[in-house]
């Protein structure tokens, strides 16, 4: 009993310090990266803007807004994935075929454009500042122990570590206190000071409560295309049934019609056309499977989204790797929307991009369906100028769930869709 009482406090130790270290690295790369990225944003955000007026910012402008945006995305992402704090975007769409002139105006009138503008200041300062602290509380006291160990001797006459002056072996062993205590201290808050630093991040760079009559439209374009989807999926429903099987029902029907006239007059004719009937029904049977499957598979139903996801990888020309980790089931509608986007990405994958390899991530963390699908293949995707995956992205927003694709020319391609909701 005892000894399980110690070890688990050591293992508790080690997390800690484990947790301690991350922290502080994650804290400074985060510093010496994003400082010259907002600093540059910003800058060029404001030459671009101010040349507007005499026309030079209509090309540049939208496409600043663009990496602004791309650079905000960025911390978002980091903000969830080592702080546990969500900042979701809030960029009102623009028209596909929008010009300069549209495209510049519409992303100045957009608020989310002015909240990342407003943020980038902050995060060259008090962002920068909050960034580097965990990195600072964790190394600083290294210094002092390495002035206690003898560094005191080389340093200059009224030397500072911190609030002690360092004039020799005794001050030196002050200083090697202080930094001990400034390392007790950071065994337990730096951590809490990275996590200070995504809160900042989320209270400049989050949607307040002016968003919500944007909240309130985005919702109302989502629950259109919901409809319409819908509306376009029964009219395909009725188009698959009139063409196949129906027809080759009534045809059926009419073959045992003749086949009730042949049977005394021409039993052989009438055994060839039994024989035709079975196959038709053979037939019409399969169009029936497939259109079933089409409108929610078998496997999905009885065995959930990871075996469904892993049978339609088996069916792919392509070698795919599956990854599932979900402790539980999602809602049907949930995991139909699910599938079938995981099904669309897969179809585009294999139509455009040239790719030998795919792999298809799915787990639940934080009350999120996250799907990831990548592949190794040449790159270039987007989302919009009428590509399926600006059909996935509305699939998805009926679900208040988001779609983000990172597919630069070369490849590799990476589509992650989240999708809010809770496991069975």
């Amino acid at each position: 009993m005892t000894y399980d009482t110690k070890s688990g406090t050591g293992g508790d130790q080690r997390t800690r310090a484990r947790g301690m270290g991350l922290a502080a690295v994650r804290g400074l790369a985060l510093a010496l990266v994003s400082l010259p990225g907002a600093v540059l944003c910003f800058v060029l955000s404001l030459v671009s803007i101010a040349l507007i007026p005499i026309g030079g910012g209509i090309v540049t402008t939208p496409w600043v807004l663009t990496g602004v945006r791309a650079f905000a995305d960025w911390r978002r992402v980091l903000a969830a994935e080592w702080g546990g704090v969500r900042i979701p975007p809030a960029y009102r769409p623009l028209p596909k075929d929008a010009n300069p002139w549209a495209r510049t105006f519409g992303m100045l009138g957009d608020p989310a454009t002015w909240r990342d503008l407003r943020w980038l200041p902050v995060d060259m300062t008090a962002g920068f500042v909050t960034a580097l602290l965990p990195a600072v509380l964790l190394f600083y006291p290294l210094e002092g122990f390495a002035i206690a160990a003898g560094l005191w001797r080389v340093l200059p006459d009224g030397y500072w570590y911190g609030f002690v002056r360092v004039e020799g072996q005794a001050s030196a062993l002050g200083a090697a206190a202080l930094g001990l205590g400034l390392l007790f201290v950071a065994h337990f808050y730096t951590p809490r000071l990275l996590q200070v630093h995504f809160q900042l991040t989320r209270a400049v760079l989050g949607a307040g409560q002016g968003e919500l009559a944007e909240r309130v439209r985005v919702l109302t374009e989502t629950r259109q295309d919901a409809v319409d989807t819908s509306a376009a999926e029964l009219r395909r429903i009725e188009r698959d049934l009139h063409d196949g099987a129906q027809a080759r029902l009534v045809a059926m029907g009419m073959d045992l019609g003749t086949i009730e006239m042949l049977v005394d007059k021409d039993p052989e004719k009438a055994k060839q056309l039994v024989a035709q009937a079975r196959r038709s029904s053979a037939d019409a049977l399969d169009e029936l499977r497939d259109l079933v499957r089409g409108i929610h598979p078998p496997v999905l139903a009885e065995r959930g989204l990871g075996d469904a996801v892993r049978a339609l990888a088996l069916r792919l020309p392509v070698a795919t790797e599956v990854n599932v980790e979900l402790p539980g089931r999602a809602e049907a509608p949930v995991e139909s929307a699910a599938y079938f986007a995981v099904s669309e990405v897969l179809t585009n994958a294999v139509k455009h991009a040239d790719a030998d390899r795919f792999w298809i991530d799915l787990h639940h963390t934080e009350g999120r369906l996250r799907i990831t699908v990548t592949d190794n293949g040449r790159g270039g995707a987007v989302i919009g100028t009428g590509s399926g995956l600006a059909g996935i992205e509305r699939r998805l927003g009926t679900f208040d769930g988001v779609l983000a694709v990172s597919s630069p020319a070369g490849g590799p391609t990476m589509v992650t869709m989240e999708i809010p909701c809770a496991l069975s």
